[in-house]
Parts: structure tokens; sequence; C-alpha cells
């Protein structure tokens, strides 16, 4: 079973000349519908198999959340329980600007990234907590995870396994997967200011 996340884009603004509230702007699934456990793990610390310092996790919902976002937990909430969801946590655009992406996991990867030899030079080819293959060759016990120092390769048939540390960048591509929600929130702080943009998220497995 794997783990997915939900939430919602909020601003904070004045309204009726009141002090400022927090107002729903997106739903997170109609700016990003993956289940990339690396960036998970590098912004919230959620499935965290490649030991970043999570940058946002588990600070909880947010005490003065928009009426979208706490009315929707509490559906969940009267639904599932509160053990139906996890994680729950808040990070502003403040925060992700200030991001150095260049920075490393804190230490190798939990999962050993896998090559295999093409025509143009090695492919990465997926990465795993656990390979049969490998454990015969290294002689692992069933099950058995361990730490690897970082750089270690093994070449096990046609497959190198590799102790890597990956850095944030790696983990939330310029690119990727999480591009439209920067871009939504930066939208946002050009006209509310970057602290008053947050993205709130909760996970369910």
């Amino acid at each position: 079973m794997g783990t997915d996340i939900s939430g919602f884009l909020e601003y904070r603004a004045p309204q009726d000349n009141q002090e400022p509230t927090w107002h729903t702007a997106h739903d997170l699934s109609s700016l990003y519908g993956g289940r990339d456990y690396d960036a998970f793990g590098c912004l919230f610390g959620v499935r965290n198999y490649a030991n970043f310092r999570p940058l946002a996790a588990y600070r909880g919902l947010p005490a003065d959340a928009s009426a979208t976002v706490t009315a929707r937990f509490a559906q969940l909430t009267e639904w599932y329980g509160e053990d139906g969801f996890h994680g729950t946590t808040w990070i502003t655009w403040a925060e992700v600007k200030a991001v150095d992406w260049d920075e490393p996991a804190e230490k190798p990867d939990s999962r050993l990234h896998e090559y295999r030899q093409t025509p143009s030079g090695l492919r990465m080819t997926g990465k795993a907590t656990w390979s049969r293959a490998f454990a015969e060759a290294v002689g692992l016990r069933a099950g058995e995870v361990r730490a690897w120092p970082e750089g270690k390769e093994w070449l096990v048939g046609d497959t190198l396994y590799r102790s890597v540390i990956i850095r944030r960048r790696d983990a939330v591509s310029e690119t990727g997967e999480w591009q439209p929600v920067w871009k939504a929130m930066k939208e946002l702080a050009a006209q509310h200011g970057d602290g008053n943009v947050r993205l709130v998220v909760w996970f369910d497995d």
C-alpha cells in the first residue's frame, strides 16, 4: 500500500476591514498528483527513505486554517478517525524560497541505487531497500537492511548497486512535478506577500 498526499494552498488577506485571515486558493490535487517519496521526505519528513532533514515536518493543522481546510479536516476525522491520515503539516512560500536546493541528505539513501550498463553509459533503473540478488551476493539475511558508506558499489551480474547521498534538487527538481505548486504559490505571494501564502498537507496510506 502506498502513501498519498492531500492538501490546499492558502493565502492570508484582510476581509471587511477585519484582521487578516486565511483563505483557500487551490486544492493541491489540481496542481500535484504524484506519489514521490523522495519529495515527501525532503519537504515533509514522510517516507523519508533518502534521509533528508525535512523542511516542515509534523507541524500539525494550523490553528488559524481557512474555513475550507478546517471543514475538510473535520470531515476526514469523522469518516476515518485520527488514525486515517498522518503527517499533517504546512510550509510557507517564504520558507520554500529560502531552501538551499543543493543541500545533501544527512546520510546515504536507505535504498541502494541500481544501474545497468547501456551503449551510452550507466543508466539508473531503480532503487530499493531489498534485492534478493544483492542480498545473496553480499551475504545479507532475509529482510536484513544495512547502512552502507556513500559511494560504495557492488557489481552483481549486470546490475551495479551504489550507495548514494542525494540532494534536495534530486528529490524536488526544477522541472519536476512540484513546479505547478511552486508557480501557484509564487503568483499568490506576488499579491499577498511571501509569508502570507502556505501549503497545508496531510497523508494517507
